[in-house]
């Protein structure tokens, strides 16, 4: 283990490859962030102005870096899902180990060369699978591994996703398209439930998946009476409607690194005047969520059996008054129930002289984005990279393939209305404990 601090590089200045460096440098006794490479070019300029990265030490793209004379430890991989691996695939020929944004990829043959590729080059991907590292999530792995609950029976979860979260992310932005970015929202928003399922059962293979769902409301023919086109164009009911793009980014103040993307070069010149403005033309996020171009499901439910005859259920649903995830796992002794913006677990059981205990575990919810989760899992990269004991939580590429490969069949069974099996090759290679 060196005591020199590690020379991290980042790929893609987005929001959360920004945020993981931000995390990370303040380790400044461990971490030094040494090289920046992204497309646009303002963003690359502010990140190198932040983190004081020279400019030989700053790059356009992933396969610029890789071929330089930098010398790095480790990168972080912040690009959109669609550019994951040809922008991963450079740094682990370089082999420099990665902490690489879910989901890994959008499809099961990339999945797959990654893998090979990360083991010829002998380097370590963890992935970015936050809620691991959430202490509402934490607590409830603890407690099946003590086996309060016995044996797992069936595993429950649900991701509730916002009205103004899904329109952002799912009907206006990046995500709303399949054919553009990749990934259909199941990997897209609920990779990490995926992975949590997966990660609550030790390392039990998933063998059976079956999924339905479908864009049911936010389409053309479901448009209310008075609506146009954009809302601050030609809108007639704009101030009563909850996807009221001016609502929603200019009073409430909301997802403002995502509506604002296409003005952000006017730095601290960006007035109101100039985010309204660019609702009426050309944002892409002051257009009717009932007229865009999303073909990505708004409610899908994925049913999953594995090797040893534990059932799963996960149901994502958008649009929501409340976001929320909720998790029910029901076992031979006992059950575990909790909602993680709640910050509440119930632990109950079977008992002799009434009907049953129940237990209330309050769980600090408090601090960064994803229930805690974003900061811890920037401080275990940093100890992973530093040579030091993985936490419960660490995701390594092994760990995190059943979860993609439920996801990947439960959409090829929800189009195709067939049950899906997890191909055996992919079986043999994770292995979540």
């Amino acid at each position: 283990m060196s005591n020199k601090p590690l020379k991290i590089g980042l790929v893609g200045a987005g929001h959360r490859g920004i945020l993981y460096t931000r995390y990370a440098a303040k380790h400044s006794d461990k971490v030094k962030i040494w090289a920046i490479a992204d497309p646009n070019d303002y963003r690359r300029n502010q990140v190198a102005k932040e983190f004081n990265i020279p400019s030989e030490n700053v790059f356009s793209d992933a396969d610029a870096l890789a071929k330089s004379n930098v010398e790095l430890d480790a990168v972080i991989n912040g690009t959109m899902d669609q550019y994951h691996i040809q922008t991963t695939l450079p740094l682990l020929e370089r082999g420099w180990d990665v902490l690489l944004e879910k989901p890994i990829c959008t499809n099961e043959q990339d999945l797959n060369t990654l893998y090979e590729a990360a083991n010829k080059n002998q380097c370590k991907v963890m992935v970015c699978h936050v809620l691991r590292y959430a202490p509402f999530y934490v607590a409830v792995k603890k407690l099946l591994l003590d086996g309060e609950i016995g044996d797992i029976l069936t595993i429950n979860t649900e991701e509730n996703v916002s009205y103004h979260h899904i329109a952002v992310a799912f009907i206006r932005g990046r995500w709303r398209n399949k054919d553009i970015c990749g990934s259909p929202i199941l990997m897209a928003k609920c990779c990490h439930d995926l992975d949590l399922i997966t990660w609550f059962m030790s390392g039990v293979a998933p063998s059976k998946v079956a999924s339905f769902g479908s864009l049911m409301h936010f389409k053309p023919e479901k448009a209310p009476e008075g609506s146009g086109k954009r809302c601050l164009v030609d809108c007639k009911i704009e101030r009563e409607c909850p996807y009221s793009a001016y609502n929603n980014y200019i009073e409430k103040g909301l997802w403002g690194p995502y509506a604002w993307e296409s003005v952000e070069h006017h730095g601290d010149a960006l007035t109101e005047e100039i985010k309204i403005e660019s609702l009426k033309q050309d944002n892409p996020y002051g257009r009717c969520v009932w007229h865009c171009d999303n073909n990505v499901v708004d409610h899908q439910t994925v049913i999953i059996e594995f090797e040893n005859g534990v059932t799963a259920t996960h149901t994502l649903t958008g649009a929501t008054s409340k976001p929320s995830r909720t998790v029910h796992i029901i076992g031979t002794k006992g059950e575990i129930e909790g909602n993680m913006s709640d910050g509440t677990l119930v632990l109950r059981k079977p008992d002799l002289k009434i009907e049953y205990t129940e237990k209330i575990i309050d769980i600090d919810v408090k601090g960064d984005g994803h229930g805690g989760g974003d900061a811890r899992l920037t401080d275990d990269f940093i100890s992973v990279m530093s040579g030091e004991q993985p936490s419960i939580s660490t995701t390594s590429l092994e760990d995190s393939l059943y979860g993609h490969m439920i996801g990947f069949e439960a959409d090829r069974a929800m189009n195709e209305s067939t049950i899906a099996k997890i191909p055996e090759f992919m079986k043999k290679r994770g292995n979540n404990e």
